[in-house]
């Protein structure tokens, strides 16, 4: 259903990025998707495939520029060695610039480190109209949650070692204070429940409501 294509940073710069396109084409409201730490590999695609085929334009940015990490060690590494700045103010600026040449309207979902940059992007990043956030949450001193402006939903697991439901409070208490739209979900269920490549993880009850929840939330504020 896909296809990797390159698109424009504002620095001039190219990024690359897998696209799927949904049947109503390069009008349909459109959706940047944040891989995990383990980069663009099958599963974080299948992701932007299954959003194409609910009526969005999904493109994933390759943040980590053709490295796929093969275990947790080296994800770490990955992402470790990412300049969050960058990836939020030129590869996913430069993804909603692209695909608003065309559609209305541009949300972002991710997922772990993709749902801190999501939350990096609502707040710093123009041009989003919209942002689901999976299990991710960046430092306070790089993206405060109470600053974003735009439409946002937050899911969180509550067996997590990073987003611990004591973190997730802290998240929960600053987009109460925002006058921004915002739902946030807890779940009784491991950190990348949604991710159906990781069994000893993935949750798939949960993760059926956690997808309705988004789909809805995206269709309500994207069109």
């Amino acid at each position: 259903m896909g296809e990797m294509i390159q698109f424009a940073r504002p620095d001039g710069k190219d990024c690359p990025a897998y696209l799927a396109t949904p049947g109503a084409g390069a009008t349909a409201p459109a959706v940047v998707v944040i891989q995990e730490y383990w980069g663009l590999n099958p599963q974080i695609k299948k992701t932007g495939d299954r959003l194409a085929a609910e009526g969005f334009r999904a493109l994933v940015p390759d943040l980590f520029r053709g490295k796929i990490a093969a275990d947790a060690n080296e994800a770490s590494h990955l992402m470790s060695g990412l300049n969050f700045g960058d990836a939020a103010s030129q590869d996913i600026r430069g993804a909603i610039q692209f695909l608003k040449q065309s559609s209305k309207k541009v949300g972002a979902i991710g997922f772990c480190m993709g749902g801190a940059l999501v939350i990096i992007a609502g707040a710093l990043v123009p041009g989003l109209d919209a942002g689901v956030c999976f299990y991710g949450m960046p430092p306070k001193a790089v993206a405060d949650p109470g600053k974003i402006a735009v439409p946002m939903m937050y899911h969180y697991a509550n067996i997590d070692d990073w987003c611990t439901p004591e973190r997730v409070n802290e998240v929960e208490a600053a987009v109460k204070g925002s006058k921004a739209p915002h739902e946030l979900f807890r779940y009784d269920a491991h950190h990348a429940f949604m991710n159906d490549a990781r069994p000893e993880v993935y949750d798939a009850a949960l993760a059926k409501t956690a997808w309705e929840r988004s789909l809805t939330f995206l269709h309500t504020n994207l069109g």
